[in-house]
């Protein structure tokens, strides 16, 4: 009968460049070589990394980032509770450290990784921007939280800009246009699109209010984030990290885990072809990923599906971390073709249906108990089964993994600052622009619109109880359908015009909308 070293020894023997995991576990005794590894090359197969509260989750995110950094390969994470800001800087040697180095026989030295810092909110790093345009409305409709009929009108007002040319860089120009559709000027405007009630009009209107309460005001505008600056490698050959950092963003999930599904989008198509490659060109960490998937629509579904099946010839891989296999929907999880199963709990029904689904979605294996070794692994463990050299599954694995080489910690005030200080990106993305766009084109068509007719003076009459009635003052004539007739009042007290702004860009939208490509920028970053 082959044992578990002969297994390991055939599945795990790799020629080409690897990222080390750690070691396998036999029971109470650990197997140091060959150590358990993903091949550089099947990094763009894609990866979940699941497990419950405090298992080790982002410290094996963090491990895989630092590796993939050193062999040259750019890295985005997504820092949801301000741990991972530690890879900018060397860890240090403890007892449990020097232990573990011990136990799963590997060399380890503390080492930084070259980190640039990001946010949604422009106070923890350079500020992230996206227009609304290329947003596009599905993105939009699920951070709105709208329903199915109302992401169908949003659909409808984005066509409708489209079609007129009224470009949707802000929440000012959608709100502009939501007025001026809403109003009954607007009204002939859209019975080519079939309409929409004031109703919903006033439901878009709340909810763009209740996320510009939480800052997502500032998220959409320009300059709009360009995705080659993710792409980065410094002049010594490593990769850089970057790190969306997103602890002060902890009660708006729905704008983070949507950010970065527009992210996915943008380098789907503004990256060529890639084919197989020895290495990825990037890597993304995708934490928090069931706020991804919740109460989502399944048109949304379907485009992440087509995103994550699609990407990985741009040379892109994608590692969704989150609690169970269970929170990513099975079309998703089948193109995960990497594994790493942290411990889980069954102390509820619920806990033990979660853990016998993720049994499910692992190989047989004759050598571990599943179920019973996932509830018994200890932090810092797993369950492992990732792609060899030729894409073949390998052998299912517990395993003890390695220790980063950088701060398994957040970074100090001093160092953040000395850190956002130096970046690259803060430079470049610092400073806000305010392009004209619908809302400064309303208002010009507002000011262009002939004044309404004046009614002519009443004649004066007779007083007596025998007059006759007064006839109605005639009405100003309606003023016609059309972008340019727009009535003083409908939208007059939303618009405050700006003439001297340049021209508005083209409208561009993605994979969620239509999104049109940009010529790279090249590499800008010179701090190391």
């Amino acid at each position: 009968m082959t044992t578990l070293l002969e297994t390991i020894q055939r599945g795990y023997r790799a020629q080409s460049p690897v990222v080390t995991l750690g070691a396998a576990l036999d029971g109470p005794s650990i197997i140091t070589d060959p150590k358990i590894a993903i091949p550089l090359a099947m990094m763009n197969r894609h990866g979940l990394i699941a497990g419950a509260t405090g298992t080790g989750k982002t410290k094996t995110l963090q491990l895989l980032a630092e590796q993939l950094s050193a062999a040259g390969v750019p890295v985005f994470v997504a820092d949801v509770k301000g741990d991972l800001a530690g890879l900018a800087e060397p860890g240090v040697a403890n007892a449990r450290i020097d232990e573990r180095v011990a136990a799963v026989g590997c060399d380890w030295a503390p080492k930084a990784a070259p980190v640039e810092f990001v946010s949604l909110t422009g106070q923890q790093g350079a500020q992230l921007r996206a227009t609304v345009s290329s947003f596009g409305p599905l993105l939009l409709a699920k951070v709105l939280e709208l329903n199915d009929t109302q992401a169908s009108v949003l659909s409808l007002v984005f066509k409708a800009c489209d079609d007129q040319g009224l470009p949707l860089l802000d929440f000012a120009d959608l709100r502009a246009v939501l007025k001026f559709l809403g109003s009954d000027e607007g009204k002939p405007v859209l019975k080519e699109y079939g309409g929409m009630s004031p109703a919903t009009v006033g439901v878009l209107l709340r909810k763009m209010v209740e996320l510009e309460q939480q800052g997502a005001d500032r998220f959409f505008g320009e300059p709009e984030f360009d995705v080659h600056d993710l792409l980065c490698v410094t002049p010594d050959g490593r990769g850089v990290v970057t790190c969306l950092e997103l602890s002060d963003c902890q009660d708006k999930p729905a704008l983070f885990s949507t950010f970065m599904m527009w992210l996915l989008a943008e380098l789907y198509q503004n990256l060529p072809e890639a084919g197989d490659l020895p290495q990825p060109k990037l890597v993304f960490f995708f934490d928090e990923a069931h706020l991804l998937f919740r109460d989502a629509s399944k048109q949304f579904l379907d485009q992440v599906e087509q995103v994550v099946r699609l990407i990985r010839s741009k040379g892109i891989g994608i590692f969704f971390v989150t609690q169970t296999p269970k929170d990513v929907p099975d079309e998703v999880l089948g193109q995960l073709g990497n594994r790493v199963q942290h411990a889980l709990r069954a102390h509820t029904p619920d806990d033990e249906a979660a853990l016998r689904a993720t049994v499910r979605t692992f190989p047989k294996t004759p050598f571990y108990d599943l179920q019973q070794t996932i509830t018994s692994l200890g932090i810092g463990e797993a369950v492992i089964t990732g792609l060899d050299e030729r894409g073949v599954p390998t052998p299912v694995v517990a395993a003890r993994l390695v220790p980063p080489t950088s701060r398994m910690g957040p970074l100090t005030p001093d160092e953040f600052r000395r850190e956002l200080a130096s970046s690259d990106l803060m430079r470049e993305y610092g400073t806000p622009i305010n392009r004209e766009s619908a809302y400064e084109i309303l208002a010009q068509r507002l000011e262009a619109a002939p004044p309404p007719v004046a009614p002519p003076p009443a004649q004066s009459r007779p007083r007596g109880p025998f007059r006759e009635p007064e006839a109605p003052a005639p009405k100003a004539p309606r003023q016609g359908p059309g972008w340019g007739k727009v009535a003083a009042g409908g939208i007059l007290g939303a618009l405050t015009s700006n003439l001297a702004r340049t021209v508005g860009r083209e409208l561009v939208r993605g994979v969620f909308g239509m999104l049109g490509g940009r010529a790279p920028r090249g590499t800008r970053r010179s701090r190391w």
